[in-house]
């Protein structure tokens, strides 16, 4: 792998490497871009299949979190941690702290919070070592409820745009994932009079959803062949890829996972096809809003209330696709690149000795 060549392409700032083994740390930090504010983005802690591996999902997560906060309005820029190894084991105290500490060598030009394999306790650890980290016990703690809430209307608006109506009452949702996002969205869908059918590697998280919601299971490998309305995908990214895309048989994508398209050419494919794509970083902005919340001491209410904004954001980027028959994750990446750049070329202001 070409690091260097991988941050030119991508526009990364800088990417971070540590390593303690007393604890069998490691971990990597991407920073995308601080335009708009220091770089905020969860800790994902997952056992990859190499190192590249991890490397490329870092950056392609900060790079898709700067564009989600430039998107959603709100004054942050991206990047991502992961931690490679077993998310499961029980000794997290030495990790995480470890991880905080190489968090604070950054003075504030990174923030984190929880991701997948991480929890509001692991955070409470990374405190002990930084002040840059939140989704903390008793603050906005865990974001799922809020980016389960924007996902569920971004599904609405998706509805509206394909179908001229955001009811779903009567719909079929086939989603991929039953971890803490998918199975608040299988409330709300539930509630709606939506058909669910869900899936997920783990059968006991499967069995609380089908308890909760009355949906149907299947095997994870069979949910791409499931005749739906909507296929939702909730749980890990590139779902949507060569292999995949043949096989949905539904009219829109929408859901929480980040990364949804393995390549940008997979986004034309389903341009081709005829199926309306959400944009992931846009629909699952729930979480940062979240985060962004308990950093300005919101009151959850608010926070909900932004990630309702979800819905016109993509009514907004559905149009811009449409006028400009351009498929709809080009339109979501113009929007973003707007806003950053008219930022950028913001003149600074004399104050007084200070610039």
């Amino acid at each position: 792998m070409d690091l260097l060549a991988q941050m030119h392409a991508l526009g990364h700032e800088q990417v971070l490497f540590a390593h303690d083994p007393g604890c069998g740390y490691f971990g990597i930090i991407a920073i995308h871009d601080t335009t708009l504010g220091p770089a905020l983005g969860g800790t994902r802690f997952w056992q990859y299949a190499s190192t590249e591996d991890a490397i490329t999902d870092a950056l392609r997560l900060a790079r898709g979190m700067t564009y989600k906060s430039a998107v959603m309005g709100i004054n942050l820029g991206g990047g991502k941690s992961v931690i490679l190894g077993d998310n499961k084991r029980p000794d997290r105290e030495a990790l995480f702290r470890a991880h905080g500490r190489f968090i604070e060598t950054l003075g504030g030009r990174y923030i984190t919070a929880e991701d997948i394999g991480t929890s509001p306790a692991d955070m409470e650890y990374i405190k002990l070592e930084t002040d840059h980290v939140a989704g903390l016990l008793g603050l906005s703690g865990d974001p799922s409820p809020v980016t389960a809430f924007g996902v569920y209307v971004g599904m609405k608006a998706a509805a509206q745009a394909r179908w001229g109506s955001d009811r779903l009452e009567g719909k079929i949702v086939a989603v991929q994932g039953c971890g803490h996002v998918a199975t608040h969205l299988c409330r709300h869908l539930h509630a709606d009079g939506v058909q669910l059918i869900v899936t997920d590697i783990d059968a006991e998280k499967v069995r609380r959803v089908v308890d909760e919601t009355g949906a149907r299971s299947v095997a994870p490998e069979a949910i791409y062949d499931q005749a739906a309305d909507i296929y939702a995908p909730c749980a890990l990214g590139a779902t949507v890829n060569d292999q995949t895309l043949p096989r949905l048989k539904v009219a829109i994508i929408a859901g929480a996972a980040n990364n949804q398209l393995a390549e940008d050419r997979h986004g034309d494919l389903l341009e081709q096809r005829g199926i309306l794509y959400a944009p992931d970083y846009v629909i699952n902005g729930g979480g940062v809003i979240n985060v962004y919340g308990e950093l300005h001491r919101w009151p959850q209410e608010r926070s909900k209330k932004k990630a309702g904004e979800i819905y016109d954001t993509l009514l907004r980027i559905f149009e811009i696709a449409r006028r400009e028959r351009i498929p709809t994750y080009r339109a979501a990446d113009r929007l973003a690149e707007e806003r950053i750049s008219a930022v950028a070329g913001l003149d600074r202001v004399w104050m007084g000795g200070r610039r």
